[in-house]
């Protein structure tokens, strides 16, 4: 703990000091190289927290990419954001941490109310205008955490955000890639499933609870992998789309979890 609390003094917090008023001239003049600082944050976050990142494959970087991915904890922010540059959809909730939204805004972070159906519309607009201009974004198309012992069912709504980008700008493809995340060993040891509960945020858990959890639970190993893209035209059935992406998603997870082969990577 000693460590830790050396490293947040003189390295973390040093770092964000400086690194936030840059961040907002960049997104304020919107600069193209906004997700540089961001992932420097996110990797010094990261190794705060005693995550351990293994990237298998890469982030599909061809065409304007929308990512779908599994969701376990607030964890997979830092461990995703110092793996890819991407711009999250996150729920609207984390507007009652002020600090929090202030910083998911200088990630570009776009908010949905999943409480309510009449979001979707807006939220997947602001997608689309991330996507136009080629930005990537990654999309927890569960629409809730798990435990990270399996997939739950991907909803589909948000991802029909990818057509009217294509609309916008004219482009006659875009991407959809598949991403696991997966939580494989804490202080060296497999994860079982009563490890899982110190690293996942899942029912009626509260933050600080969490929080202190994580802190205490040592070195997390965390492996990320990018599947093969899915290519979408105007005229592809986002149903099918999510589908295909939930099935990718699934096979990579059970196969990282299990130690056994793994299915095709995207590595360009």
């Amino acid at each position: 703990m000693i460590a830790k609390t050396l490293f947040l003094v003189f390295v973390l917090v040093p770092f964000t000091v400086i690194a936030i008023p840059i961040q907002m001239v960049i997104v304020g003049l919107r600069l193209p190289f906004w997700q540089v600082l961001p992932r420097l944050f996110h990797t010094l976050l990261a190794q705060f927290l005693g995550l351990r990142i293994t990237i298998i494959g890469k982030p599909y970087d061809r065409l304007p990419t929308l990512v779908l991915s599994n969701h376990v904890s607030w964890l997979d922010i830092p461990a995703i954001g110092a793996a890819a540059p991407v711009a999250f959809v996150a729920k609207s909730d984390i507007t009652q941490w002020r600090f929090v939204a202030f910083m998911a805004a200088l990630q570009k972070t776009i908010l949905v109310d999943r409480t309510r159906k009449i979001d979707t519309g807006p939220t997947g607009k602001r997608m689309a205008a991330h996507l136009a201009r080629g930005d990537a974004v990654l999309l927890f198309a569960e629409g809730t955490s798990d435990l990270g012992t399996h997939i739950l069912p991907f909803r589909s709504a948000l991802v029909g955000a990818i057509q009217p980008a294509m609309i916008q700008s004219g482009a006659g493809e875009m991407a959809v890639q598949p991403m696991t995340i997966a939580y494989t060993h804490l202080q060296g040891m497999p994860i079982g499933r009563t490890e899982r509960s110190l690293i996942a945020w899942v029912g009626n858990m509260g933050v600080g609870d969490n929080f202190f959890d994580i802190l205490n639970s040592g070195t997390k190993s965390v492996t990320i992998m990018f599947g093969e893209p899915i290519i979408v035209t105007p005229q592809t059935n986002r149903k099918a789309v999510t589908k295909l992406a939930e099935h990718k998603v699934r096979a990579m997870l059970v196969a990282i979890n299990r130690g056994t082969k793994l299915p095709p990577a995207y590595n360009g």
